[in-house]
């Protein structure tokens, strides 16, 4: 079920592309018929290519050797993982098609073709779009802060919920942050058989942890003077009888 709120500024495809790379900590590569795992070996550059520390004895070394020169012969994945426990945890996949060269001890991967899949569907993205954008200024602290607001903020949770339109908490069972950038925070409200997400936007961007902090002091201001959304009522009802 996807609940929705008005329209609200969001990341565009590229950034939110490069915002995914940007965070992941592993990635997948496909080249030569061979699907590899690798958990903290990859960096970007600053055009988007992608870096990729491997073993000598890696077949990757090889495939990259014998490819034809700057022809697509790899598939990179990398998974957007909700950093808080929900149903549906991949929030994104970004899949670049390209190619390895050697680049010193590490390879250098190329990528000719992005294409980024979100709940929307996917989509592809311009390699001009994806070498120009830069990733979310809060990429790389979204994961603390979001289980930071779960874990030792429920009532902020709790209280943010009251800016959310009444029909979209119907038989909510939980609600918890899903996902946070510079333009707001995405909230999953859970059913017992489904979910959807909403979102909060900022009165304005946030470019860093400060502002971040500013805007959301904003939205709970907001939020202050809204009753206890009732179907939240009833769940707490319920669970002290």
């Amino acid at each position: 079920m996807g609940d929705r709120q008005d329209w609200t500024a969001a990341p565009g495809a590229a950034e939110r592309a490069r915002s995914v790379l940007a965070a992941a900590w592993s990635c997948a590569v496909t080249a030569d018929g061979v699907r590899e795992e690798y958990v903290g070996a990859h960096s970007l550059t600053g055009d988007g290519a992608v870096r990729l520390a491997v073993p000598d004895d890696s077949g990757l070394f090889a495939a990259a050797l014998c490819a034809p020169r700057q022809e697509p012969s790899a598939l990179v994945e990398f998974a957007d993982v909700a950093p808080v426990p929900v149903r549906n945890r991949i929030r994104a996949r970004v899949w670049l098609s390209g190619w390895f060269a050697p680049s010193g001890d590490a390879l250098l991967f190329r990528p000719t073709r992005v294409v980024l899949r979100q709940s929307s569907g996917p989509v592809v993205v311009g390699l001009d779009e994806f070498t120009a954008a830069r990733p979310d200024p809060l990429a790389g602290a979204e994961a603390h802060l979001l289980t930071h607001l779960a874990g030792a903020h429920p009532d902020a949770v709790e209280r943010l919920t009251r800016l959310v339109r009444p029909e979209s908490l119907h038989a909510a069972t939980r609600v918890v942050p899903l996902a946070v950038d510079r333009h707001g925070l995405t909230l999953r409200i859970e059913r017992t058989r489904a979910h959807g997400d909403v979102r909060l936007p900022f009165h304005t961007p946030a470019d860093d942890v400060g502002q971040l902090t500013e805007r959301m002091h904003a939205l709970l201001a907001q939020a202050g003077a809204g009753a206890c959304p009732r179907a939240l009522q009833r769940q707490r009802a319920d669970g002290d009888g």
